[in-house]
């Protein structure tokens, strides 16, 4: 059985707001005189407001995937990773006292000052929206419900920070090795800003693999149709669907996008594998419980005969490429893609504990209270600098910012770089969380 567990980027929809783009009146006209109930209006997603959730759907225990931190290496067949600890007081889930908080993160110990490659298959997969008789739905044109990830979304994801260098403060670095350089400036000491490219860095190296197709029975999804009433503006997809066809139920499955991947070699147990989406997001039950933008998490499976019959641990993040204007608060492009990436290098088997912490946006007084090291979820309640813009190759991107591993560990002041608790922009976070907290973020008496 492959199991999983699953950390999402979620946005609620609230009150809707107008758009009055010529493809936006063009596709509404289009769904007021359809009868098909799985097409929702263009502009469904400008009502959107972020709200960041641990969501463990689909899961059953992970049956072993959080004891790979602990365990001796020999026995995960896994990515390289380093575990390390902080100590300040706090409570765990059941309200117990703890101090010392252990972590497992992506790449070589930072004391070693080395550098870490992995290889990071990306698979571009297409999603089919099926109509009651099983065959390829159509929209009310006669397109065919079909949503690809083309080369123009792999093009632009290649092209993006994610992957392609940019001179952040600490050196010229991915945006997931600057964030971790951030957190480990004064472990490794190197302050050359990266002149070198020798030292301490963790880099995603990614390799385009076959595509797949995930295909979405009827029911299960809702669509926007484009102003020529093509597939697709967008596309939601019920989550539990979406993920048991996506993770493989048994190791020796072949017909879910990852058990096919698994199975051909597109994805190893060492890789950091990303399922490369175009605008597809999931709702819980009902579209109205929208939207999650992205999600990473580790599928345990059997060992082989080749490996030593060692489990067999595929971490993974799944994201889509965002078209612009199609949420508010700046999140676009590669928004989510890297959140989801952030958070997988600084947690990858999803069993990073924390102190319970409370994040507060100064502007709306919305909060969010959790106890895990996720570094996105810390700024996705906030109404300013969520993202930050980089130019690179001829457009500006948005990935997401990060909260830093010191802020999780209640650092005052942060051993981070330049004293921040955020990366990439140092002042998005400038204050820590009140504490210790009891679960619920209720404070200790």
């Amino acid at each position: 059985m492959g199991n999983k567990s699953i950390v999402a980027l979620l946005f609620a929809v609230v009150g809707g707001c107008a758009d009055s783009s010529s493809a936006i009146t063009t596709a509404a006209k289009q769904q007021a005189v359809s009868s098909d109930p799985a097409q929702v209006s263009p502009k469904f997603l400008q009502s959107a407001r972020v709200k960041q959730a641990r969501q463990p759907a689909h899961t059953a225990p992970l049956a072993g995937a959080p004891k790979a931190a602990a365990a001796a290496a020999s026995t995960i067949d896994t990515l390289v990773n380093f575990s390390g600890q902080f100590t300040t007081p706090g409570f765990d889930s059941d309200g117990n006292p703890q101090s010392v908080w252990p972590y497992t993160m992506v790449g070589r110990d930072p004391r070693l000052n080395r550098t870490t490659r992995f290889q990071n298959p990306i698979i571009p997969v297409t999603v089919e929206m099926l109509d009651r008789s099983g065959n390829v739905a159509t929209t009310a044109t006669g397109a065919p419900l079909r949503m690809v990830a083309g080369q123009d979304t792999i093009d632009l994801t290649l092209n993006s920070p994610i992957y392609q260098k940019f001179p952040f403060t600490n050196g010229n670095t991915q945006i997931t090795d600057g964030m971790m350089r951030a957190m480990f400036f004064r472990t490794v000491g190197d302050g050359d800003g990266d002149r070198d490219d020798q030292g301490y860095h963790t880099v995603l190296e990614p390799h385009v693999k076959t595509a797949r197709t995930l295909q979405l029975p009827f029911g299960t999804y809702r669509f926007a149709p484009k102003a020529d009433g093509s597939c697709c503006l967008f596309v939601l997809a019920d989550i539990n669907e979406f993920a048991n066809r996506l993770f493989p139920p048994t190791g020796d499955d072949t017909t879910t996008v990852m058990g096919a991947a698994e199975h051909a070699g597109d994805m190893r147990p060492a890789d950091i594998t990303t399922l490369l989406f175009r605008d597809v997001y999931l709702f819980f039950g009902d579209p109205s419980n929208c939207c999650v933008l992205g999600f990473h998490s580790v599928d345990v499976e059997p060992g082989t005969r080749q490996n030593g019959n060692r489990e067999r641990d595929f971490v993974m993040n799944y994201a889509s490429y965002m078209t612009d204007g199609l949420f508010g608060g700046g999140f676009t492009d590669i928004t989510a893609a890297s959140h989801e990436m952030a958070e997988l290098f600084a947690d990858p088997f999803i069993n990073n504990a924390t102190p319970w912490w409370l994040s507060i946006d100064p502007f709306s007084g919305n909060a969010l209270c959790q106890n895990n090291l996720e570094t996105g979820d810390v700024i996705e309640v906030l109404s300013a600098n969520a993202t930050h813009a980089v130019p690179l190759r001829n457009r500006t991107y948005h990935p997401q910012n990060e909260a830093l591993l010191q802020w999780f560990a209640f650092e005052s002041p942060s051993s981070a770089r330049l004293g921040a608790y955020s990366f990439p922009d140092e002042t998005t976070i400038m204050s820590l969380s009140p504490g210790p907290l009891l679960p619920g973020c209720v404070p200790a008496q």
